[in-house]
């Protein structure tokens, strides 16, 4: 390289690149660029038609932010640079009187959010450029209908109006003009509007619309990144677990219009059904429109199908490129075009939202078209979707009464009462009120409201709208473009076919046939899909991580195993003595005052628990059984103080006041400052051993009883709140001496008991090298291991302090639902591999609530656990996960493997762009190279990983 280019090379080094040209990015520059600009930089360079444009960085999104939320001279500079050779590339000047370029600004996160910031279309018009679009395009209406919607969407989206303004405004000029469309209105209503839209930016803002169009696009580029840090964006994140750190870019790319006449169009289109999955082009378009138009629900689009019959010729182009984006990122695509007199153009392309049975069905069909391979259809399931797979559906012997029929926007049933604001929508869930949010259409700011409803119905608006996609994603039930119903927000009415409903009032959805129906209609569930049972069957083949389930009856062991529990990891005894016959025996058992009495109650409670353990036995039969013997503190099983005084008062008879008066009594003497770390678990069993020989005992003789009816037992005991080896040496001796009374030789061969303890105490896992002497398994009770660890209770942390934490980033997650893997993990890690320094087959597994959440199952593969254990309705997640955590980590082991030598250039993940190692001695390899053999890599071209690391 000569040196001049190499001095020019190493000084562009010291400043930040913050602003690429589309053909300058491509696939791999995600984390900079985001999926919007890395998508659209991707098609550039496929060469198909997108309108030329630039990204601004997620790098200048930091550096604004650490400007003190203003936007550096250097990203102002890079801006203007690059927009100066947009120009060039148009043959078009902003802000130029008679031939101006005019561009759209979109948000464009890594990771796609409804929060972010709405797009602005048709930037840089004002009173001279709109005048010079009118005469350069011979049509006046056309020209100052773009300039009235820039104002409105800028006033809404960057000055922060509220859109109820402008669309009071617009209907009313509509009614003065008698037009019923916004296509009636012509130049002249326009240019009324267009003032009196200025007039309410002046009034609603205090400062004029801007006229200086480099002062608009700053202004826009600023409202981007904040829109990162607005309310919506925020809740959206912490929901879907998306890290605040990751900023997003802005998209600035030059218009085209859909909007011109009635060969031009706009719309958006799925590569396959988001609701079904079905490999058919699915979605809604415009004639003479913006985009905007579709998403928003403005006007109710027609279906992508009827361009087939309207324009042939862009409807088989349109299918030509949804195929080719299709394959190129392996995944169904969610595309915007716009048509300009008869030419197609692509705005956008992301990975389609869909909901959980069409990404099941999606996923598999793309294994066996051979565009995916098992594993990476895997990591196209998200998790969280499995909980809503098995859609609850309609009864319809008792669907009667239906109102109206809207558009199928996304599957299942819900009933909840009429809500038509999100606000009430949202105090109504906390409220424990469920919910339907009502309204004609939904935009970003309801997303409160969405969140809390059981299901949405809007009467405006299509299969591609703002409540559509997001209640899609959410896998809620959406009825959209209800035009039968009339909300009348005023009087809190809905209106149809001359009924009225009230807010508060019962109403039904079926998401998967658009009915509304009245009142609260049953509801069933639904069965597993094929698509489903395939997905879980190569989840199966990839994890090493073996998924139980939490069960305490021969109910939920029975459910457990037809969701695919591979044995039970957690059977909490002290569930089975709350139903009221047995809580009698437990609380006699208590009160008793001689160990002769406390053993009676036992013999009574003895056959119970043996029954419900052979019960346990004969559902999970070849499998193993964990179970776990009494945990909580005594106390829990009696009435609270203050209910039996007030028993007392009202007792009838002596005889009854004095059986009150012992159980206060007993209350009293068991009253602890602090139960969670009092008289519980194995320190209850060390003190009344007489309660851990009943269940111990009747664990033994379910045991033999299942035994002899030939059934394959794998009972695993578990002792609860280990801290000192000596306790778990204690008890396990007490268990084999047991089970040496109750089972014969051949018994003992039979029944392969193990015996292990839950490690839920910090010093537990200190000295976890000690404890496993004595221990055959550990079970981490993370729930526990996580209070003890944070010194926080659940309740009161959750209750009180918790969420304050999180609003101000004080922790990352709730670690009550995600693991905890810096504080609680490590002792996880060190407890794991001490134990297994000692008996290297030693068992491990957690059966808290983490264990049925994706990042804490990853945490379980990467620790090197045996299982998770879970509750029933949440393994099939779990096995996803699992499998997952086992892929994922695969890919990094290969990626670590081809990973250059110390000297040779390499692609820099962050930039695409070359660079040299630390010691400064590599070969120089050239941009464009560079960037070709990254995307091959990227999009799986001819070129494999391979041969591109030796071309490296």
């Amino acid at each position: 390289m000569p040196g001049n280019q190499q001095q020019k090379r190493r000084t562009a080094s010291l400043t930040n690149q913050y602003v690429y040209a589309f053909h300058e990015g491509n696939a791999r520059m995600k984390q900079l660029l985001g999926g919007k600009g890395a998508n659209l930089a991707e098609m550039t360079r496929a060469g198909l038609p997108v309108p030329p444009g630039f990204t601004v960085t997620t790098e200048a999104c930091h550096a604004y932010f650490k400007s003190g939320n203003q936007l550096t001279e250097e990203t102002i500079r890079q801006i203007f640079d690059a927009l100066a050779r947009l120009e060039s590339e148009t043959g078009q000047a902003f802000g130029d009187a008679r031939n101006p370029l005019l561009v759209s600004v979109r948000s464009g996160s890594v990771t796609s959010m409804p929060g972010m910031m709405d797009t602005i279309l048709n930037l840089g018009l004002n009173d001279e450029t709109v005048e010079g679009l009118a005469a350069a395009t011979g049509n006046p209406r056309f020209a100052y209908d773009c300039y009235r919607r820039l104002i409105q969407m800028f006033g809404s989206v960057v000055l922060g109006i509220e859109g109820m303004h402008f669309e009071r405004l617009l209907h009313r000029l509509k009614a003065k003009r008698g037009a019923e469309a916004d296509q009636d209105v012509a130049a002249e209503g326009w240019r009324e509007l267009i003032e009196n839209y200025k007039t309410c930016v002046r009034s609603q803002s205090g400062r004029e619309f801007p006229q200086n169009v480099r002062e608009q696009l700053g202004l826009a580029t600023e409202a981007v990144f904040r829109s990162w840090n607005n309310q919506r964006a925020q809740v959206y994140r912490r929901i879907n677990r998306i890290p605040d750190d990751q900023g997003t870019a802005v998209n600035v790319q030059s218009m085209v219009f859909g909007n011109k006449g009635d060969d031009c169009g706009t719309g958006v289109v799925f590569t396959r059904n988001p609701s079904s999955g079905e490999a058919n082009l699915f979605g809604e378009y415009l004639i003479n429109a913006q985009g905007e138009d579709v998403v928003a629900g403005v006007r109710t689009p027609q279906t992508i199908g009827t361009l087939r019959s309207e324009m042939p010729d862009m409807y088989a182009e349109l299918s030509q490129v949804c195929a080719l984006l299709e394959r190129r990122y392996q995944d169904m695509q969610d595309i915007e075009f716009t048509v300009e007199s008869g030419k197609l153009y692509v705005l956008q392309t992301r990975s389609g939202k869909r909901n959980a049975q069409a990404a099941m069905k999606i996923a598999v069909d793309l294994v066996q078209e051979g565009v995916l391979t098992m594993e990476k259809a895997l990591l196209r399931i998200e998790a969280s979707h499995l909980d809503q797979l098995l859609h609850r559906g309609i009864d319809e012997s008792a669907a009667a009464d239906v109102l109206a029929v809207g558009l199928p926007a996304s599957p299942g049933a819900a009933i909840g009462r009429i809500a038509f604001d999100p606000d009430v929508a949202s105090e109504w869930k906390q409220a424990g009120k469920p919910v339907i949010l009502v309204r004609p259409e939904t935009t970003p700011e309801d997303i409160h409201g969405v969140l809390a409803a059981e299901g949405v119905l809007t009467s405006r608006g299509g299969m591609t709208s703002h409540a559509a996609v997001v209640a899609r994603g959410m896998g809620k039930p959406c009825v959209c473009g209800c035009e039968d119903i009339r909300i009348d927000e005023e009087r809190k009415r809905l209106v149809v076919g001359g009924r009225e409903f009230a807010e508060g009032e019962w109403i039904t959805l079926d998401g998967a046939s658009g009915r509304v129906i009245a009142g609260a209609v049953p509801l069933k569930e639904a069965t597993a899909s094929p698509e489903l049972l395939q997905m879980l069957a190569w989840a199966d083949e990839v994890r090493s991580l073996r998924v139980y389930a939490n069960a305490d009856t021969p109910e939920d062991a029975r459910i457990a195993r037809e969701f695919g529990a591979e044995g039970i990891g957690l059977c909490r005894t002290e569930h089975m003595f709350f139903a009221p016959s047995r809580l009698e025996i437990m609380q006699r058992m208590i009160v008793a005052d001689t160990p002769e009495e406390r053993k009676e109650a036992l013999d009574g409670l003895l056959p119970i628990q043996q029954s419900d353990f052979e019960g346990i036995f004969a559902a999970m039969d070849g499998l193993p059984v964990t179970v776990r013997l009494l945990d909580p503190p005594l106390h829990e099983f009696l009435p609270k103080a203050g209910e039996l005084q007030t028993s007392l008062a009202e007792a009838k008879s002596e005889a009854e006041r004095t059986e009150i008066k012992q159980l206060i009594r007993k209350v009293q003497s068991l009253h602890e400052a602090n139960p969670m770390l009092g008289q519980r678990g194995c320190r209850l069993g060390i003190v009344y051993p007489e309660i851990y020989d009943m269940q111990i005992e009747a664990l033994f003789k379910a045991a033999a009883a299942r035994i002899e009816q030939q059934a394959d037992v794998r009972l695993e005991i578990m002792i609860p709140l280990v801290g000192d080896a000596s306790e778990l040496k204690l008890l396990r001796g007490r268990i084999d001496e047991i089970a040496g009374q109750i089972l014969t030789e051949e018994e003992r061969r039979n029944c392969r008991y193990t015996v292990g303890t839950m490690i839920e105490v910090p010093r537990a896992a200190l000295t976890a090298g000690r404890i496993a002497e004595y221990a055959d398994f550990f079970s981490f009770g993370t729930n526990d291991l996580t209070q003890m660890t944070f010194g926080y209770s659940r309740d009161d942390a959750e209750g009180k302090f918790l969420t304050h934490y999180l609003d101000r980033k004080l922790l990352p997650h709730n670690p009550f639902q995600v693991l905890d893997a810096e504080g609680v993990g490590q002792l996880i890690d060190l407890a794991v591999t001490s134990g297994r320094a000692v008996k290297p087959a030693l068992k491990t597994g957690i059966c808290g609530e983490h264990g049925g959440d994706k990042d804490s199952i990853a945490f379980c593969h990467r620790a090197g656990l045996n299982y998770v254990s879970c509750s029933p309705y949440r393994i099939p997640l779990a096995r996803i996960a699992a499998a997952q955590a086992a892929v994922e980590q695969g890919a990094m082991v290969a990626e670590r493997g081809t990973e250059t030598g110390a000297g040779i250039v390499e692609i820099a993940p962050e930039t695409g762009m070359e660079h040299e190692t630390a010691n400064g001695t590599g070969n120089e390899t050239g941009n464009e190279t560079a960037t070709r053999i990254e995307t091959e890599i990227a999009t799986g071209g001819e070129m494999g990983a391979d041969q591109a690391a030796k071309a490296i």
